[in-house]
């Protein structure tokens, strides 16, 4: 064994025992949507007086964490997103309508002098002076602040057993000599007076006026900074009061912008649906493999349980999240590891086949080594997708770009480094140089020998193809503008719940019963038996009691099993970065491809990646399915695989150019594409076993999925083919005319090039 092939060997090893270790010693951290509870992403608005930046919300996050640990929920988390937005999940919290109010309401206390009585038409005279009601609605006149929701030390809510007089709060302040100078002056008033009042103000209502007892002497006041605030509380009022108080005043107002809630049985499916779907989806590709490459799959499978668990602990060390798309991402990505391995055997094939004593172990050297371009320029290109999604998308959807920007790392760790150290060590064995065939690389294919044998001319008339692509275009994005875009909460704002029914229950019957409830333009769907999702404008966590009160009265009984809130500002940003995300996956693949390779395959490309988001986008608009967020992860996953399969041939034709630049281009780019059919066939094979597996037993919240990754697939890798190939051939016609319209001679080969020719 050379040095290169030991430190191979040292690096692979060294993977595979850190990945054991914190697989073992580091849990993956499940997101809501997997282990069930609610997250509310508030976003912080400016005042007059205050303006909500990054210093401001940070203050409003370190209140919001007091009130978090007050709900008492289990392993909560808060973290500020960006300059003015405060994300907190709350695992195991299914009713989201008291977290909704204690964190979303502004709760800014103060206590105020009462200067007198005021009439209905009396304004403030100077500044910092107010007027409100207090608690039987007579007209305070109220002086600039003593004391604020900062100076409150403690809040705690009481029974006043002996007394009878019930529940009450207790108020602690900080500063005592504030409240007892406050207080003294009141008691400077004779008794009965309005001055001798203090009022209490929370959320600009006074919660308490009471008048300072006679007992205590002006200008002494009430020493020990405590107070209580009294009035007809129930003992769920006094004790989200004296949270609220305790929690203390919000810098900044705040708003509930987004909020979704997952019952615990729902992640529970979708971790077992997955499960299956990667446990079956990986044993068939394996299959698949091994009966095509033989020894060399038996070892591809081997990487790929060795790339399972690199995934898995990157994504524990990392710290990340999983969640529902970033489990689905993690499945998928087992079928784009093939892909790489698939690349090296399909050139070591080419290779033993073109050497006059062939060995496996040089014709593999020559594999991985003419392979590695091309496997390079595609993961890069799918990395940029992943990046796109991290940056740009939000929720869910940004696990699934860091579980596909992880799977892309690992898959070329495992076919470069770790199926290579294993590929090498079993091809120097005296047993296997013995029985080339049982290698799997002796032999260039069934697919492979038919097109050597028919050597058919794709490329004689790219027109055609790209005829039929226009057609296709123009039927599938009819559907954009005859049925138009069903876009989901995501982007359009407003709130969907999903219900689990004891009895089925037809739609329009609910209609009916939420018609009669106040909302009528309530849209309901069903989503499987006995199950309901309902979609309507923003509601509050009121009226959506009363939606499900409504369900659960046609259903005999209903459980919550989703429900998401996005206000109408998220959803147009979530549009907006929708659009900005496929603009930049664009921009960045022509600029990578314009880089990589001549600007005529990067046009081709990325003319090629339009027409995959419109078939893709249209297809789904003559469905009537959803346009949201797991949409947006698909499409731009989809572009990915296009600009992949367009590296793969782009990369050949490049190596087949450098060897005979005078030759036309589309002699050269017919062979490669008959070159390169093999691996797009094998790959597109193991990728079809893993997707139709999500499709099947990955649930109903992964079957659209599924399926728009199973249309992009095939869109895709015709589109590279057939679209974005013919399209560089017809721009490099153009660009190469000569005076007078007339083409620059060019040498042509007196031999037609066959599929074994390099």
């Amino acid at each position: 064994m050379n040095r290169p092939a030991r430190l191979r060997a040292l690096f692979a090893l060294a993977v595979i025992v850190a990945s054991v270790f914190v697989a073992v010693t580091v849990p993956v951290r499940l997101g809501l949507d997997l282990r069930g509870g609610t997250q509310i992403v508030l976003e912080t608005r400016s005042t007059e007086t205050v303006e909500a930046d990054t210093e401001a919300t940070d203050r409003t996050l370190e209140v919001l964490r007091g009130r978090v640990d007050a709900l008492g929920v289990a392993e909560p988390s808060i973290v500020r997103s960006g300059e003015n937005r405060i994300i907190v999940e709350l695992p195991g919290l299914q009713d989201p309508r008291q977290a909704a109010d204690v964190l979303g309401r502004t709760a800014q206390l103060s206590v105020h002098p009462v200067l007198g009585i005021a009439s209905a038409t009396d304004k403030p005279q100077k500044k910092g002076e107010r007027i409100l009601p207090d608690e039987a609605g007579e007209r305070l006149r109220l002086g600039d602040a003593a004391l604020t929701g900062q100076d409150v030390k403690d809040a705690e809510a009481r029974f006043d057993q002996q007394g009878g007089a019930g529940w009450h709060v207790t108020v602690d302040f900080e500063d005592d000599k504030a409240w007892a100078r406050l207080t003294g002056e009141a008691a400077c008033n004779p008794p009965g007076d309005p001055k001798r009042r203090v009022a209490i103000v929370l959320d600009n209502k006074i919660i308490s006026a009471p008048q300072v007892d006679p007992s205590v002497s002006c200008g002494a006041g009430i020493t020990g900074g405590s107070t209580q605030i009294t009035g007809s509380f129930s003992s769920e009022e006094a004790k989200e009061l004296a949270l609220l108080i305790k929690g203390g005043a919000l810098p900044v107002p705040v708003e509930t912008v987004e909020q979704r809630t997952v019952g615990p049985t729902l992640g529970a499916e979708a971790i077992k649906a997955s499960a299956w779907a990667a446990v079956v989806g990986t044993a068939l590709t394996a299959v698949f493999i091994i009966v095509v490459y033989r020894l060399m799959g038996v070892l591809a499978t081997l990487a790929l349980l060795c790339y399972g668990l690199i995934s898995y602990a990157a994504l524990a060390a990392l710290g990340a999240t999983l969640t529902l798309p970033g489990l689905a991402g993690f499945v998928l990505a087992i079928g784009m590891a093939v892909d790489a391995n698939v690349l090296v055997f399909e050139r070591a094939r080419e290779e033993y086949g073109k050497r006059n004593r062939p060995s496996s172990r040089s014709a593999l050297t020559a594999g991985f080594k003419g392979a590695f371009s091309a496997i390079a320029d595609s993961n890069v290109t799918t990395l940029i997708a992943a990046v796109l999604l991290f940056l740009l998308a939000s929720g869910p959807v940004k696990g699934f770009g860091v579980t596909l920007a992880i799977g892309v790392i690992a898959s070329m760790i495992s076919a470069l480094v770790i199926t290579r150290v294993l590929a090498e060590f079993a091809v120097a064995r005296r047993w296997v140089h013995r029985r080339p065939e049982l290698t799997g690389l002796a032999s260039i294919g069934r697919v492979r020998t038919y097109l050597t044998r028919r050597n058919p001319q794709l490329m004689r008339r790219p027109l055609r193809w790209l005829a039929v692509s226009a057609v296709v275009l123009v039927l599938t994005g009819a559907g954009i503008a005859v049925r138009g875009l069903n876009f989901g909460v995501e982007f359009t704002g407003g709130r969907l719940i999903e219900y689990s029914t004891s009895n089925p229950v037809d739609p329009d019957r609910a209609r009916e019963a939420l018609a009669d409830a106040g909302f009528p333009q309530a849209v309901v769907q069903s989503s499987g038996d006995n199950q309901l999702t309902v979609r309507t404008e923003e509601l509050t966590n009121a009226e959506a009691a009363e939606v499900a009160d409504a369900i659960e009265e046609v259903g005999g009984g209903a459980e919550k099993v989703r429900d998401e809130l996005i206000g109408p500002s998220l959803g147009e940003e979530l549009r907006r970065n929708a659009l900005i995300a496929l603009g930049l996956a664009l921009a960045a693949q022509l600029l990578y491809l314009a880089v990589r390779f001549r600007w005529m395959f990067g046009a081709g490309a990325v003319a090629a990646l339009a027409h995959d988001v419109v078939i893709l986008t249209g297809v789904f608009a003559w469905l009537g399915k959803p346009i949201d967020g797991v949409f947006l992860a698909a499409l731009l996953t989809v572009i990915g695989y296009s600009v992949n399969d367009s590296v793969v041939v782009f990369d050949r034709i490049r190596e087949l150019w450098r060897k005979d630049s005078k030759a036309p281009l589309d002699q050269v780019t017919n062979l490669a594409v008959l070159q390169t059919v093999p691996r797009t066939v094998n790959t597109g094979m193991g990728v079809i076993f893993i997707l139709a597996a999500l499709a099947l037993l990955g649930g109903e919240s992964l079957t659209d999925f599924a399926l728009a990754l199973l249309i992009g697939m095939l869109v895709g890798t015709y589109s590279s083919v057939l679209t974005a190939s013919p399209l560089a051939i017809e721009l490099n016609k153009h660009a190469t005319k000569g005076p007078r319209g007339r083409s620059t001679p060019r040498r042509r080969p007196r031999t037609r090039p066959t599929s074994q020719d390099t």
